[in-house]
């Protein structure tokens, strides 16, 4: 068994067990073997199941053996987030006392996943009910971030565990949720790839709700390759993620026609930050990518709605009432804060703020069918440590900066993902977010995966964490 061989790729991976190199057991044993030697550092998870996950590993090698292979997801261990019902695992939702079962149950994604037979690991923390973009739990605290080895930074949220998950090496793909950055946020402060798919692509049944208009599915992984396989997996669309890996393969960075904008996604950008990402942009178009400019000014008109009409807290209040009045006396004062913000809005101006939201999203698909994808820094903020957002004011204003550029990509019904491209002047990765017209989804990944063929993934770029042994 290679020493490394969690470190690869799920193709590579995959190819060495069917090659005989190594089985699906020993991999998840490593995968515990990880988990054990860095969870009392980095807390990614709220519940971890070893070894139900050796014993699905062992499933797995007595029917490969068998002769039945469904593909390169295989065997392969997999975080989900805490709000994702897991059929035999419980759910918190980020609150501070288990939930009924029916959300605890298996939903279309893990449906598809399981199809598969990716095994789940584990439940990695998340931010109560979804409702937050820094990374600190009321109930549990702050999984560290493992990229500062002096400094207990946040890991981004609300997916707060998942990009930890694929760092310590205890999965491969980690499952969350992105309303307004929830994904792509934790994945670029955390070096990993996040994918956020068009609302309404992947169903929400089976997840803890926040906000039924902007909820989407998507997860993490530590590549493109490895995302391309994962999509490919649980789009209803595909029924083989290699074939679909291979059509999606093989363009090169000079064929690329890519938007860039000045409005909005460049303001209050910590130091490195923009540096970094203009730097890749740069080299993208050395090596011969097209760079046209995209009209970009609706991005914070798109921000403004939510706002004006506070949308997530008006249906995540919705939510709370039907389905969790019982957990309103416990819960973080963060989110109630914002919550209550949503007893006050009018129905007129919740419908007329979602109806310019379709009509932005109308406009600006139409501009981004000229381009492979839009190109823009991820997040703006360096994460910021615990104890730089203890003070509730604080919080909100780091709040509001680590979702400035993912915000409006949920606003406008795009697709986005973010792949790792440097770091910043305090060593925390930097992402460059590559976003599409709704349903493009394809066309961003294979966009995404020429410029990591380009840059080379994660590791090959930034290395590893300080945090993570090598």
């Amino acid at each position: 068994m290679s020493q490394h061989i969690l470190d690869q790729s799920i193709r590579a991976i995959a190819q060495a067990v069917r090659g005989g190199e190594i089985s699906f057991e020993e991999l998840m044993s490593e995968a515990v073997v990880r988990h054990e030697r860095y969870d009392d550092t980095l807390k990614a998870y709220k519940h971890f199941d070893g070894d139900g996950a050796k014993d699905s590993a062992r499933a797995a090698d007595a029917l490969l053996a068998q002769g039945h292979d469904v593909g390169p997801l295989m065997g392969m261990p997999i975080s989900v987030k805490d709000i994702f019902g897991v059929t035999g695992m419980p759910t918190w939702g980020g609150t501070n006392k288990e939930m009924d079962i029916q959300w605890a149950t298996d939903g279309p994604m893990m449906q598809a996943l399981r199809r598969y037979m990716a095994i789940p690991t584990g439940k990695t923390h998340t931010i109560e009910f979804a409702f937050g973009a820094v990374g600190t739990s009321y109930h549990y605290g702050a999984p560290r971030n493992p990229w500062d080895a002096e400094n207990h930074r946040v890991s981004g949220g609300s997916s707060v565990g998942a990009g930890i998950s694929l760092a310590e090496g205890s999965s491969l793909m980690a499952l969350g949720t992105d309303t307004g950055g929830s994904v792509r946020i934790p994945a670029a402060v955390t070096g990993s790839v996040g994918l956020k798919v068009t609302i309404d692509r992947w169903s929400t049944d089976g997840i803890v709700p926040l906000s039924t208009g902007f909820d989407t599915p998507g997860f993490l992984t530590r590549s493109v390759e490895d995302a391309i396989i994962g999509f490919g997996a649980i789009d209803p669309e595909y029924d083989d993620p290699e074939a679909l890996f291979q059509d999606l393969d093989g363009i090169d960075v000079g064929d690329l026609r890519l938007g860039i904008c000045d409005e909005h996604f460049w303001d209050n950008c910590s130091p490195g930050v923009a540096e970094g990402v203009q730097a890749a942009i740069d080299e993208l178009e050395k090596q011969g990518a097209h760079l046209i400019k995209i009209p970009m000014a609706e991005a914070t008109e798109a921000r403004a709605c939510l706002f004006d009409a506070f949308l997530f807290g008006v249906e995540g209040l919705s939510h709370v009432q039907e389905h969790f009045s019982d957990r309103w006396d416990s819960i973080d004062p963060t989110i109630e804060r914002r919550l209550n913000h949503g007893i006050d809005i009018k129905g007129v101006d919740y419908y007329s703020n979602m109806r310019k939201l379709d009509y932005l999203n109308g406009v600006i698909c139409d501009r981004l069918r000229h381009v492979d994808a839009l190109l823009t820094p991820t997040v703006v903020r360096t994460p910021p440590t615990v104890e730089e957002v203890k003070d509730i004011d604080d919080y909100f204003v780091a709040n509001g900066l680590m979702t400035q550029n993912t915000q409006p990509i949920n606003m406008l019904h795009l697709c986005g993902i973010t792949i790792p491209v440097g770091q910043d002047v305090a060593g925390m990765p930097v992402g460059l977010q590559l976003s599409g017209a709704s349903g493009t989804e394809e066309r961003v990944l294979s966009t995404a995966l020429a410029c990591e063929r380009y840059f080379g993934t994660a590791r090959e770029r930034l290395g590893v964490p300080p945090l993570i042994g090598g």
